[in-house]
């Protein structure tokens, strides 16, 4: 199995930052200087070049833009050379397999730091498929996404005009060894197991069953007072939830998302269900009114139909809008219990564990001859065991969240 994921390519970071140390510490002057000046001379001939680009604008709902050209070199010297390019052009790489390789470019704003564009790079046959797509909710890209693009070609050929014949079996032979983690040294000892609680779905259904209430009336109360706001609630609603289910998922240890799922999912419906509930107790309380029972109440409302600015969409302007509701909510809170569910599940086994693990997974060992391998060093227990494998995933969830668009 070759290794694919954030996991590999983080082990690979590193093994790479520590090599770049020791080289630069037992590096004499001479050769750090002749570096130096290499680098600066690829700085200020892409600073160079970058003016000199036609933009050619996009626009559309997703601006993109993507450009052709041929490379001499195999698939395995592409993705290397691409990668240096990444990083020369100081974008942030986030995922690459045996053909295919992608990056985020970042930019700063006076608030914060934002993704703006992911370029992407296919190897097919020699042919090099380069595309930068824009992040965000712009519809014209104002040629951004070309000149990415040119960019990044234009490096490309550049860093490997640098590359003697040699020099490329070299890299081919290290990139080999990277990708089958040749030079992994398996550790005489491992970190201990941090105890951790029998996994118990019992204590999130709780939980939920509680912040269901409490959301609940709260979105009763606003929507009664005439403050409810749509998308903007329901991604409230989402973060609401997710936070709490955080400390639910750390205290039970329960990470079995295909059940999960199910609990949250009742958990949405049971919000706007009692969010329709409290407003019918609400409304009855603070106009004295008798109480016509809720089914009744929600009758009326039906045969009354929902109005938005003074137009009545009828009882099926009640379905769409608790639909949207419903499938917002739903939309907003997978992607971030998602990235929760994940954190946690990587946080809680030693680094170290999963690397040793992986090693073994990337030398296609049975899950048998992993879980035996963890056991000679002190991971003898299925439910910890249990963790590792799961950690593994994590990784590689990770990696497809930084994708995702």
């Amino acid at each position: 199995m070759k290794p694919s994921g954030f996991a590999a390519l983080r082990i690979t970071f590193i093994g790479t930052n520590l090599n770049f140390t020791i080289l630069f510490k037992f590096t004499n002057k001479k050769i750090r200087t002749n570096n130096l000046t290499s680098t600066l001379a690829m700085e200020n001939s892409l600073k160079n070049f970058e003016k000199t680009i036609k933009k050619k604008h996009s626009i559309s709902f997703t601006p993109k833009y993507k450009e052709e050209f041929k490379t001499y070199v195999n698939e395995t010297l592409f993705i290397a050379i691409a990668e240096k390019t990444f990083e020369r052009l100081d974008w942030d790489f986030i995922y690459k397999d045996s053909h295919h390789i992608e990056a985020k470019r970042k930019e700063e704003t006076l608030v914060n730091e934002r993704w703006t564009e992911i370029i992407t790079a296919t190897y097919k046959n020699g042919i090099i498929l380069v595309q930068s797509e824009s992040l965000g909710n712009e519809i014209w890209d104002v040629g951004k996404n070309s000149k990415r693009v040119k960019l990044f070609i234009y490096a490309y050929q550049e860093i490997l005009k640098t590359f003697d014949e040699q020099a490329l079996k070299e890299l081919e032979n290290e990139t080999e060894k990277k990708n089958n983690w040749d030079d992994y040294i398996i550790p005489e000892t491992l970190p201990k197991p941090v105890k951790t609680k029998s996994p118990n779905i019992t204590i999130p259904i709780i939980g939920s069953l509680c912040l269901s209430l409490i959301l609940g009336f709260i979105l009763a109360f606003l929507s009664v007072k005439g403050l409810y706001l749509i998308v903007l609630y329901e991604f409230l609603v989402a973060t609401a939830i997710a936070f709490v289910m955080k400390y639910l998922i750390k205290i039970s240890n329960y990470t079995d998302f295909s059940k999960l799922q199910y609990v949250l999912g009742a958990m949405i419906i049971l919000i706007y269900i009692l969010n329709q509930y409290f407003q019918y107790e609400l409304i009855l309380n603070e106009n004295n009114l008798d109480r016509i029972g809720f089914l009744n109440f929600l009758y009326i409302r039906f045969t009354q139909g929902f109005t938005i600015n003074k137009i009545n969409f009828g009882w099926i302007g009640w379905i769409i809008s608790w639909i949207i509701q419903l499938g917002l909510t739903g939309i907003f809170l997978y992607l971030k219990i998602i990235a929760v569910l994940t954190k946690y599940i990587i946080g809680r086994v030693p680094i170290e564990v999963v690397d040793f693990a992986y090693y073994h997974l990337v030398k296609e060992k049975s899950e048998e001859q992993i879980r035996s391998e963890l056991a000679k060093k002190g991971w003898p227990d299925k439910k910890n065991q249990d963790e590792v494998l799961e950690a593994i995933g994590g990784w590689q969830n990770a990696t497809e969240l930084n994708r995702v668009k």
